[in-house]
């Protein structure tokens, strides 16, 4: 969502990066860009000129004109703000006598319902309560099941349905049942409307004032611009919010709504909607994000997202493998299993600092993003023998192997190639005695990193996925590039 202001603010900061010194008016000039590009970002012009005053405010004071090194300075500077601008990130309140009552509200189309299935799964798996889904929603077709059949796929509890009930009843049903039987959270998926009107607040209303509800969070998709703006205004108006969940941010959104939302209705974005899938739903890091849009990465986020994908217990197993120099196409195959858990290439690329030039030369060379899995269909064809010897593999195996996954034998060469690079490479390193793979499972971090620290301080540990021992420096790739032997990519790249 934020690519296109991330590509913006970068080239203009780029260039006071490149100066020895900076006079005000090298500030000033950059300034005027970077308001320029918050307005194209679709950002609210109040929130731009609050913004640009204050940066510019600190950008042309002493400290950072006569600092040593002024443009990194003033990189900073534009960093506070855009995380000031954003606000504090804050989490679902359960701070309240059980049940807490969490009201889901907001316009039809909005990804209310989907929300409510993806928040009372995080809550389930990374806060560890009971929760319980109940549907309000009577006017929509096929509504009340659509949360039923999504609770009964992931094995959340939801309330039974009783056809027929209005929404204030469904509402004292659901937190009775919440009382009796023990539930941490009971979640409320109210009705939407397409447009604001007096029947849909009123109705928000009357169950708000039944359930008196802890949170009250507005779902509200990113896609719709200023226009999402506007609707968080009139909800905060006119029933009160205590928070906001962003959907679709994982699409083409210019990114003004995300960061228009704090500062004109007060409320925290608490959570993100960043994927289609029912567990791809994220807490809000203001810093985090702040990071990203300057293309300084995420490595928190990234480091996180590995110790939930990856086994320790695999990961252990592996670093023994790789102690000893042993590397074969098996532990190739689960590297690529891992790599795919953890999402898209692309997305994993987005949490890396400096690693932007390297995005746009895999959208220019088209690289499919089906690779990974047409890598692991070849290994998948091969028999265990293979997979455990690959110098087995001559001319009548690779035809074999190719008509075996539906591909050609030149992509078998290629994988074969890619093997032996990472082979030869975890040989020289097991020589070395270095660890290979996470060592002893993943890196000790300082717990006060997680908490809003220096996010450029974390590194990757050694061995990660298919990235050997770290990240090489390469001329012209805004300083990084994958090494040789990364899954789905030639030397050369």
């Amino acid at each position: 969502m934020f690519e296109g202001l991330s590509d913006r603010l970068g080239g203009v900061l780029d260039k006071l990066r490149k100066r020895g010194a900076l006079k005000e008016s090298d500030v000033r000039e950059a300034m005027r860009e970077v308001r320029v590009a918050l307005l194209e970002a679709d950002v609210a012009l109040p929130v731009v000129k609050d913004f640009i005053s204050k940066a510019t405010e600190r950008a042309v004071g002493q400290d950072v004109l006569r600092s040593v090194t002024p443009g990194q300075m003033v990189v900073k500077i534009v960093h506070d703000e855009l995380k000031n601008m954003l606000g504090d990130g804050e989490e679902i309140n359960l701070a309240a006598t059980p049940p807490v009552p969490i009201l889901m509200v907001g316009l039809q189309g909005s990804g209310k319902t989907t929300s409510s299935a993806k928040i009372a799964l995080h809550l389930t798996k990374k806060r560890n309560k009971k929760v319980l889904l109940a549907s309000l929603d009577i006017y929509r077709p096929a509504a009340q099941q659509q949360l039923k059949i999504l609770a009964d796929a992931n094995d959340l509890h939801v309330l039974p349905i009783i056809m027929g009930e209005k929404p204030v009843a469904i509402a004292k049903r659901a937190m009775d049942m919440g009382r009796k039987e023990g539930f941490d959270a009971v979640i409320l998926d109210t009705a939407g409307r397409l447009h604001i009107d007096m029947e849909l607040m009123s109705e928000v209303a009357q169950v708000r004032d039944a359930v008196k509800p802890t949170e009250t969070l507005l779902v509200t998709d990113a896609m719709t611009g200023q226009d999402a703006v506007n609707v968080a205004k009139e909800f905060a108006d006119k029933v009160g919010i205590t928070g906001i969940v962003l959907t679709r941010v994982d699409g083409d959104a210019r990114g003004g709504a995300a960061l228009s939302m704090r500062q004109i209705t007060g409320c925290p974005i608490k959570m993100l909607g960043v994927g289609e899938k029912i567990d791809e739903m994220e807490p809000f890091h203001p810093d985090r994000i702040a990071g990203r849009i300057l293309g300084m990465g995420d490595v928190v986020s990234l480091v996180e997202r590995a110790a939930e994908t990856i086994e320790r217990e695999d990961a252990e197993k592996m670093a023994k493998k790789l102690q000893k120099g042993q590397f074969d196409l098996n532990d190739l195959l689960a590297q690529l299993k891992q790599l795919q858990k953890m999402g898209d290439l692309s997305g994993i690329m987005g949490m890396l600092p400096g690693m932007g030039a390297m995005k746009k030369q895999m959208a220019q060379t088209k690289i499919d993003p089906k690779l990974l899995k047409h890598q692991e269909a070849i290994i998948q064809s091969m028999t265990v023998k293979e997979r455990e010897n690959p110098a087995l593999i001559k001319a009548s195996r690779k035809k074999r192997i190719a008509a075996g996954c539906g591909l050609s034998v030149q992509d078998v060469n290629k994988l074969l190639k890619q093997y032996q690079t990472m082979a030869t490479m975890i040989k020289k390193v097991g020589k070395m005695g270095k660890k290979g793979m996470f060592g002893k499972g993943m890196p000790q971090m300082d717990p006060s990193m997680l908490e809003g620290g220096d996010a450029g301080d974390l590194q990757l540990p050694k061995g990660f996925p298919g990235m050997g021992g770290g990240m090489p420096k390469l001329p012209g790739l805004g300083g990084g590039a994958l090494p040789p032997g990364f899954p789905g990519f030639g030397k050369k790249k």
